[in-house]
């Protein structure tokens, strides 16, 4: 299907070229979202008499998009979630969550401006991009966290998952240490018992050896 376009289209054209695309992306978003129409014969000369309004009208939405994007450019929003302890969401952020993040913040953000690839399904600091205007996007960050104070450390560029492990490894370490400590302490008390225990032997050897020289003193002056 060929279709003139009404505004500038990212890699298809500029507004009132004359382009083919699929039939079913022609119906199913140019033509709804007015992005585009039918390129008929009537259609083309109606845009050719509206060209310069369009163009103006065009380039009033196009500022108005680059006063917002210069606001909105690099803002973070928090958005917070359950997640497992290597950081995996129960669910997931959409393109609906993160206008909503956006526009609770006092900034008008339309989900379908929103460009996420795919769903996020990690906690962390997640890079957005927002489509203002055909010829003016912005960018914004997502902050998905457990906690409120789970995104300070996080805007802060702590990784929580990897700090969790790290916590994790450290008390190994702390446990591994107090155990060692406790064995060492065993240790030196079965030392001490065992000097003890030397000592105690020697002090009953010694009478004995006493008593085998008094005899053989008295042995002497008996003689």
């Amino acid at each position: 299907m060929q279709v003139i376009l009404l505004e500038r289209v990212a890699k298809l054209g500029q507004m009132g070229d004359v382009v083919s695309v699929k039939d079913g992306y022609a119906r199913n978003y140019l033509l709804p979202q007015k992005k585009a129409l039918w390129a008929s014969d009537a259609n083309i000369k109606a845009f050719e008499a509206d060209k310069a309004q369009l163009e103006a009208r065009n380039l009033e939405t196009k500022k108005e998009a680059e006063a917002l994007a210069d606001k909105l450019n690099g803002q973070q929003f928090i958005v917070i979630r359950q997640a497992s302890d290597v950081g995996s969401l129960y669910g997931s952020v959409t393109p609906r969550d993160a206008a909503e993040a956006a526009t609770d913040a006092g900034f008008s953000v339309d989900k379908r401006q929103i460009a996420i690839a795919s769903p996020i399904k990690e906690l962390g600091v997640h890079y957005i991009d927002v489509s203002l205007h055909p010829e003016v996007d912005a960018r914004i960050e997502l902050n998905v966290a457990r906690s409120q104070e789970e995104a300070e450390l996080q805007a802060q560029g702590i990784n929580i998952a990897e700090q969790a492990a790290e916590d994790e490894i450290q008390a190994e370490i702390e446990i591994a240490e107090l155990f060692d400590e406790i064995g060492a302490a065993e240790l030196d008390e079965l030392e001490t018992l065992g000097d003890d225990a030397g000592e105690g032997e020697a002090s009953e050897e010694a009478p004995a050896e006493v008593a085998e020289d008094e005899a053989e003193g008295s042995d002497d002056d008996e003689s």
